[in-house]
């Protein structure tokens, strides 16, 4: 075994969501997130049905028992359907910077569960390298400086053209101050989501294979995106959205690197290290965006710079 392979299997968790937000950013805009969620696990199915045959001659994992089927299952609704969910809906109320602040909390609340629920205990180094990588995220969001002003116009008008589409937000009582509040709990809602997906895959997945498991968790997914699109009465959009080629491009290379690389690489990081550790790595994602960021012409500011160094600390008393 690999030393330190559950934290490199965690980096590369990040790594993948990078390009798996720049594809999803694209292809969101165009076929708004309900639909694009949907599609994304649907066509995910596909990879990681041939490597499974590959690497275990099953092309479906039916050699699960009925406890992992129904842990990760669980950890699927809790973390992709409803974590999802209430993330899109935060990124719609409060914007992309705040979202992506109180979604740095979620590995500190994946450390909380998995000492709750797991009996995972971390050394002193472990808590500082998460302390250091989780406040370097936060402050680098936090202080990034906002796009210039024709980037701010057009984004707001692919705002317009999504909401019109029906994929906004409802109006919430209480004016901004009720969009505030709702944003946050939407977000911190995410958050617990995420964070609970994880210890439930661990707990369920134990020694079963990582990719395996993720299938498990993606069929679930689709099954349950598949009712909240009924209930909204969204297949006609969802039948639009298929027709969309460059929509469906970027979406299929979302999903290799979505829910097939960066969730099956997830389950092997939480399998083989502490959950929050293996979380505090896998929130690199904002850190490592910042040199795209940059050359799409966003100001990263000497605030933003200091906040990724202090991560990258961070990182490295995790891997010591």
């Amino acid at each position: 075994m690999i030393e330190r392979a559950g934290e490199l299997a965690a980096l590369g968790t990040a790594s993948c969501w990078v390009i798996t937000a720049l594809s999803f950013e694209a292809s969101g805009k165009r076929i708004g997130s309900l639909s694009l969620n949907l599609v994304r696990l649907t066509l995910a199915m596909v990879p990681l049905a041939v490597w499974g045959w590959f690497t275990r001659g099953a092309a479906l994992p039916l050699d699960a028992d009925l406890h992992t089927w129904l842990w990760l299952g669980l950890s699927s609704l809790v973390g992709f359907v409803f974590g999802d969910l209430c993330l899109f809906r935060a990124f719609v109320y409060l914007g992309p910077r705040l979202t992506t602040l109180v979604m740095a909390s979620v590995p500190v609340w994946a450390a909380l569960f998995g000492l709750v629920f797991l009996g995972e205990t971390l050394e002193t180094r472990e808590v500082l390298g998460m302390a250091a990588t989780v406040g370097g995220i936060a402050w680098a969001v936090a202080k990034r400086e906002r796009p210039a002003e024709p980037a701010a116009e057009d984004e707001s008008e692919d705002e317009n053209e999504n909401e019109s589409e029906g994929d906004g937000p409802p109006a919430l009582p209480g004016g901004l101050l009720g969009v505030l509040t709702g944003g946050l709990a939407m977000a911190l809602a995410g958050s617990l989501g995420q964070a609970g997906g994880l210890v439930l895959s661990k707990y369920g997945m134990a020694d079963y294979d990582a990719f395996a498991a993720t299938q498990i968790r993606v069929i679930v997914a689709v099954a349950g995106f598949a009712v909240v699109v009924t209930a909204s009465s969204w297949w006609p959009k969802v039948r639009v959205a298929l027709r969309d080629k460059p929509a469906m491009g970027f979406a299929a290379i979302g999903a290799i690197f979505g829910p097939f690389l960066g969730v099956g690489l997830s389950l092997i990081a939480v399998k083989l290290a502490p959950t929050g550790v293996a979380a505090s790595l896998m929130a690199l994602t904002p850190i490592l965006m910042l040199p795209i960021s940059w050359l799409r012409g966003e100001k990263i500011g000497l605030a933003g710079l200091l906040g990724a160094l202090i991560a990258v600390g961070g990182v490295a008393l995790l891997l010591l």
